[in-house]
């Protein structure tokens, strides 16, 4: 119980913390603006941005006094264990993450959803592919700490693993869709925690996206509790956020609005759904056992 409501009493500082936190320092950024020439350009940016960078911070400052009451400390307790085959489980995950959702985009082309049609210019291309790989790295070790590491390893503290599984991947679902909503008033000390409850209003249709993000968390998890290290985990990660920023490279929708197919997200489609789902179904059923091993 102590554990659940330090759980709970995390939340509410990075959700509430953040909102009242963001106007703070989007008005320091505006007073700095015109004191130092390098702050101009964090001035510009929308109060939106503020806010999402607050509840970013928090989340991140505030696991680790969470993770020591919970006795988990050291950085193998959050899944970062040294291993041998370390690299080799990164480079798997990656692998599934990125023929997986690759398998989704070509079927979409293959029925005339997408076309290719890559810039002309290769400098573009490579400019475009490595903010992706750069992105899918960072975005990737972040949210595996995060939900699998930190979350999912302090819920299966407290519950049985499998609920915790699935308890910490509806978190990680929901997540995504605290929508960016565009501030266009004064910001005041309470400008947070209004936009933040429009963010989570203003969200996009959750059928199917949710579900698919949900059995995004649980292959993830499992990937985890398999494995015993995060590796995998964001190998799988990595792999799929890198073919997301390939996708807007190299394809573009040539029939927009279509349900089964999805947007260039491809979260919100279903054809990407039933493919996570024969993903997922791989990875349960090769327990405790490397993926891609004869």
């Amino acid at each position: 119980m102590r554990l659940v409501l330090a759980l709970l009493a995390y939340f509410a500082l990075v959700f509430v913390g953040g909102a009242l936190l963001a106007p703070g320092l989007y008005c320091l950024t505006q007073w700095g603006s015109h004191h130092w020439v390098l702050w101009t350009r964090l001035a510009a940016h929308p109060f939106h941005r503020f806010l999402g960078r607050s509840l970013l911070g928090l989340a991140v400052l505030g696991m680790w006094p969470l993770l020591r009451f919970a006795g988990m400390a050291h950085w193998r307790e959050v899944g970062f264990v040294k291993q041998k085959q370390a690299g080799m489980d990164f480079l798997r995950g990656f692998a599934i993450g990125w023929a997986s959702l690759a398998a989704a985009a070509l079927l979409a082309c293959l029925f005339g959803a997408r076309a290719w049609g890559p810039p002309a210019s290769v400098a573009e291309i490579a400019r475009q592919l490595g903010g992706a790989t750069l992105t899918a790295v960072l975005v990737a070790v972040l949210e595996e700490f995060l939900f699998r590491g930190a979350l999912f390893g302090l819920l299966r503290k407290a519950i049985p693993w499998p609920a915790a599984l699935v308890l910490s991947s509806a978190i990680y679902a929901l997540c995504h869709f605290i929508a960016r909503t565009d501030w266009k008033r004064p910001v005041d000390w309470a400008s947070g925690l209004t936009l933040l409850g429009e963010m989570i209003q203003h969200h996009p249709p959750l059928v199917p996206a949710f579900f698919t993000l949900l059995v995004v968390g649980v292959i993830l998890a499992l990937a985890y509790e398999q494995t015993g290290a995060l590796f995998m985990s964001i190998g799988l990660h990595a792999g799929w956020i890198f073919w997301l920023g390939a996708t807007r490279v190299f394809f573009h929708q040539t029939r927009s609005g279509e349900a089964f197919w999805g947007t260039d997200s491809m979260v919100d489609g279903w054809a990407s759904l039933l493919v996570l789902s024969l993903v997922l179904v791989l990875v349960a059923r090769h327990d405790r056992q490397p993926l891609l091993e004869s």
